[in-house]
């Protein structure tokens, strides 16, 4: 049988996407491989959220077919999505799928991994994809799976999104909003907890949206309600959501079950209210600001982190200054910091006012310098703290006198001697190092392991 590589690109919705693939192509018989260079076929799963995640992708195709012409490359996800001409006319290419016929891959897989080597061919590869609104039952079909190689599987249980930012173009690459029926998101999380998993990630583009295309309608909280009264995870964790999804109710739940992990992850692209009207944002820094508060207030060593858009175009001095100011004075814990790329087809992308790249450059640097000092403020805070971390499978190149391990408030951290992934302990937190928490050697590291591990 063929034997496929999955190389993955972009947010955790497009990994869950990924794990989905490889569990598709396992049940069609197909073997996985440890790397490209010994695959019959690499799936390209890409992202198209900027410029750079583009030329990411087309890289990593150049360096597959340089390494070995004879490999196929199948590449899907959003930028094969939004630009399939583009990438089926690279070198290496045998076949573009776009997010509108992923399920289409096993079949499509087992069609092209048994040709010969070809010669370089003069025209484009085939591409399969069409218009992602009217396909909408097919998008839902790979929402499951999430396994991979990973302790934490991911579950993608919303797909798609309504809102119009204008710096956007994932709307147009993965449709309207919809949801995976509550019914199918616990039987999926009891069957990965039935299969060993321990912490299960709920993702989704617009996660707090979930259940808004139901009739009747469905709010998320009461699916986390649901998911923690008939399933058996023992930690759950959510991924992004938007801040006018973190409601009082919302925080409260997370402060009063301690299966749900403190970890609160808000797009907040720009302090700047002038600015979050240009993106077509549906709040304003007070209403964050609100959010944050409220979070802190009852969950003090939650993990808080968010996503900054830097460069927008007209952003001045002072609206960057009015972020910097912002994220100072609150207790964020982590940043992702995008520099603005201009997305073809949104509207952010006609302004005039675009900023030079050098300008972009140094507005980012400075964000990525504040959020480091945020980070590091809130890793000394844990230091005498004993937290609940989850024990994760080590990398060939981690110390070979320690096991790395996640906390419930999204922390790295590193336990002493050689633990086994997948297994929740309770460590005492001594000191940071670098970017890890260390913990102390302590005879609860071994009594709190409990279970096998998948």
């Amino acid at each position: 049988m063929s034997t496929f590589h999955i190389q993955q690109f972009g947010c955790r919705a497009t990994q869950a996407d990924g794990a989905a693939i490889e569990r598709q192509l396992r049940e069609q018989g197909c073997s996985p491989a440890p790397d490209s260079s010994t695959a019959d076929v690499v799936v390209l799963n890409t992202c198209t959220v900027t410029a750079a995640a583009d030329a990411q992708a087309r890289d990593a195709i150049r360096k597959i077919h340089a390494a070995n012409p004879a490999t196929r490359i199948l590449v899907t996800g959003c930028y094969a999505q939004r630009a399939p001409e583009e990438i089926a006319a690279l070198p290496g290419v045998s076949f573009v799928v776009g997010n509108s016929h992923k399920p289409q891959i096993p079949k499509l897989l087992h069609s092209i991994a048994p040709l010969p080597l070809q010669p370089a061919r003069s025209v484009p590869a085939p591409i399969l994809t069409g218009d992602i609104f009217e396909l909408t039952d097919v998008l839902v079909a790979p929402v499951l799976g999430g396994e991979g190689n990973h302790t934490r599987p991911t579950l993608k249980i919303q797909d798609g999104c309504n809102s119009r930012c204008s710096f956007c173009v994932i709307p147009f690459v993965r449709g309207k909003s919809r949801s995976l029926q509550a019914q199918t998101v616990l039987s999926e999380i009891q069957r990965l907890a039935d299969s060993g998993f321990r912490e299960i990630v709920l993702s989704g583009i617009n996660l707090g949206t979930y259940g808004r295309d139901f009739t009747p309608r469905v709010e998320f909280l009461d699916l986390l309600r649901r998911i923690l009264d008939e399933t058996s995870v023992q930690r759950l964790r959510i991924s992004s959501i938007e801040p006018l999804d973190v409601t009082q109710d919302l925080i409260d739940f997370f402060a009063s079950n301690d299966r749900i992990a403190p970890h609160f992850h808000m797009p907040l692209q720009s302090a700047s209210n002038r600015i979050l009207a240009a993106m077509h944002r549906w709040y304003r820094a007070e209403h964050y600001a609100r959010r944050v508060e409220l979070i802190h207030d009852r969950l003090p060593n939650a993990a808080i982190g968010a996503d900054v858009i830097t460069g927008f175009p007209n952003e001045s001095s002072a609206d960057h200054a009015a972020t910097l100011d912002f994220i100072t004075a609150r207790p964020f814990t982590y940043l992702h910091v995008f520099s603005y790329s201009q997305r073809p087809g949104t509207k952010a992308a006609a302004l005039t006012g675009q900023l030079p790249g050098h300008v972009i450059k140094t507005r980012a640097r400075e964000l990525r310098f504040l959020a480091d000092s945020k980070s590091v403020a809130f890793r000394r805070a844990q230091i005498g703290r004993t937290l609940r971390v989850l024990t994760l499978r080590r990398d060939p190149a981690d110390d070979p006198e320690s096991t790395p391990a996640l906390s419930e408030n999204y922390l790295q951290v590193r336990l002493p001697g050689l633990l086994p992934p997948n297994q929740f302990v309770d460590a005492t937190i001594t000191h940071v190092e670098d970017k890890h928490l260390l913990a102390a050697p302590a005879e609860s590291l071994t009594l709190a392991i409990t279970g096998a591990c998948p």
